[in-house]
C-alpha cells in the first residue's frame, strides 16, 4: 500500500469562518452575550467586512462572514468553544437570555451543551475533560 501522508506547511488553525445573514447583529452576540473580543473589522467593498472575533488570549478567531448563494447561514459550523466549567457557563449564557440546552454527558468526552446563537446554527461549548 502507498504512503498517502503528506508533508504540511501548515502550522496552525488561524480563522474558521462563519456565514452570517446580520454582521452588526452578529457582532453584538459575539460580544456581548458570549464575551469574545474583536479582533478585525475590515471593509471588503459592497457595504460588507471582514470581522474575527475571539475569546480574550484565543489564538483562533472566528471571522463572521457574510453568508451568500453557496455559503449559506445556518448551517452546522462544527465549531465548539471551550470552557473549564460547562454547567456554569450554560447558566451564565441561559441568564443572559441565551437558548442553550442541557448539558450533555458520555464517558470520555468532555461535557458539552448547544445554545442558539441568532438563528440555527447552534452555537456549541464543550467543557474540560476532567
Amino acid at each position: 500500500m502507498p504512503d498517502t501522508k503528506a508533508t504540511s506547511r501548515i502550522s496552525r488553525v488561524r480563522t474558521v469562518g462563519v456565514p452570517v445573514t446580520d454582521q452588526d447583529r452578529a457582532l453584538e452576540f459575539y460580544l456581548g452575550k458570549l464575551g469574545l473580543e474583536k479582533r478585525l473589522d475590515a471593509p471588503m467593498g459592497a457595504g460588507k467586512r471582514w470581522i474575527e472575533v475571539a475569546p480574550p488570549g484565543g489564538t483562533t478567531t472566528v471571522a463572521l462572514v457574510p453568508a451568500h448563494e453557496g455559503v449559506p447561514a445556518g448551517v452546522e459550523t462544527g465549531i465548539r468553544f471551550v470552557t473549564a466549567d460547562a454547567d456554569a457557563e450554560q447558566a451564565r449564557l441561559r441568564a443572559s437570555g441565551v437558548d442553550a440546552d442541557e448539558v450533555l454527558r458520555w464517558p470520555g468526552v468532555p461535557p458539552m451543551f448547544d445554545g442558539v446563537v441568532i438563528a440555527p446554527p447552534p452555537l456549541q461549548v464543550a467543557g474540560r475533560q476532567p
